[in-house]
């Protein structure tokens, strides 16, 4: 899977966030902070990680959550770490 097919799919979770101003979700790239650029709320992280799980079919250990950042390319990082890990 490449990772701009992981950024397209993140895009779509974060349309179902109410929270997050929808103009902004034009624009995501790798560098694109969750919470400073996009106004993500740090408490809907967790949410976005459990859509993640489900979209691209992976189960992230609680210790990879919990050291997530904030930027999209750490969450493709860790979905990519965790498909390759089967």
């Amino acid at each position: 899977m490449e990772r701009q097919e992981i950024i397209e799919g993140l895009v779509e979770i974060l349309k179902t966030i109410r929270t997050i101003d929808q103009e902004k979700l034009k624009s995501v790239t790798e560098e694109t902070d969750f919470i400073a650029d996009l106004g993500t709320p740090s408490t809907e992280l967790i949410n976005i990680a459990a859509k993640a799980e489900q979209k691209f079919d992976v189960e992230f250990d609680d210790d990879d959550i919990d050291d997530l950042g904030s930027k999209v390319k750490d969450i493709v990082d860790l979905i990519i770490r965790t498909k390759e890990k089967g």
